[in-house]
């Protein structure tokens, strides 16, 4: 049986059980960005008994009956691949459906439900950023990452090291997780009025799976993918 504590982090106990992830999803834990947090940190932000929680979490570890991948056994090289044909393929596809639903949406039922405009607005802007976003990562930073690996010496980049551009991915994901947090706020944590037509109510239980892949994502990308290729050029420096 799995056993925490209050003193570990939200993001290795989400790293080490990735299933966990629904519980923390369900109470409103952030486990991407907020992944440094203590359990006891981050249930007291949010107002929950961290003890109680803490009960849940092994609960419904000792249940955990299907194997999930352990990241931790990847190689820096297989988990890139691994976020590429999981996460941004996901969003390669969904990202121009959620934009075109989200449109139709809101040009319908904007003048019932105002917000719709501005879910609108914030979707859109988010769909940009990541579109650029996952460029930079397939093309600059997962390359470099998979070269370092590969290298029985320190490798040189042009971008100096491969903090640098791992810096400027986790600010960009700080942004991702506002706008995620604000989408939930617009839409009364996705829960669609009663009059809502099918469509609104899919585009809603759309952004429901967008948000947890995306925090799926960024969980993986921030708290472990990054932090082992900063460790290894550390490593190779020495």
């Amino acid at each position: 049986m799995a056993t925490f504590q209050l003193d570990h982090t939200v993001g290795s106990i989400v790293r080490d059980h990735p299933a966990l992830s629904r519980l923390f999803e369900q109470a409103k834990v952030d486990y991407c960005c907020g992944g440094q947090k203590t359990l006891d940190e981050a249930c007291r932000q949010r107002g929950i008994d961290p003890q109680d929680f803490l009960a849940q979490l092994e609960d419904y570890a000792a249940l955990e009956t299907a194997p999930e991948v352990n990241l931790a056994e990847l190689s820096l090289a297989e988990l890139t691949d691994h976020i590429e044909r999981i996460h941004h393929a996901y969003l390669h596809e969904e990202l121009p459906r959620l934009e075109k639903m989200v449109t139709k949406v809101a040009a319908v039922h904007g003048e019932k439900e105002p917000r719709l405009a501005q879910i609108k607005d914030t979707f859109l802007a988010l769909s940009a950023e990541l579109t650029t976003h996952l460029m930079k990562e397939e093309q600059v930073l997962f390359p470099l990452i998979r070269q370092l690996e590969a290298s029985d010496t320190l490798t040189r980049f042009h971008c100096g090291t491969v903090v640098n551009p791992i810096a400027r991915m986790t600010v960009e994901h700080d942004g991702a997780g506002v706008a995620l947090a604000h989408l939930r706020r617009l839409t009364d944590d996705f829960t669609p009025p009663e009059w809502a037509c099918n469509t609104y109510r899919a585009l809603f239980d759309a952004l429901l799976t967008f948000e947890q892949d995306m925090h799926q994502h960024i969980h993986k990308e921030n708290n472990v993918l990054f932090p082992r290729a900063v460790l290894l050029e550390q490593q190779k420096a020495n």
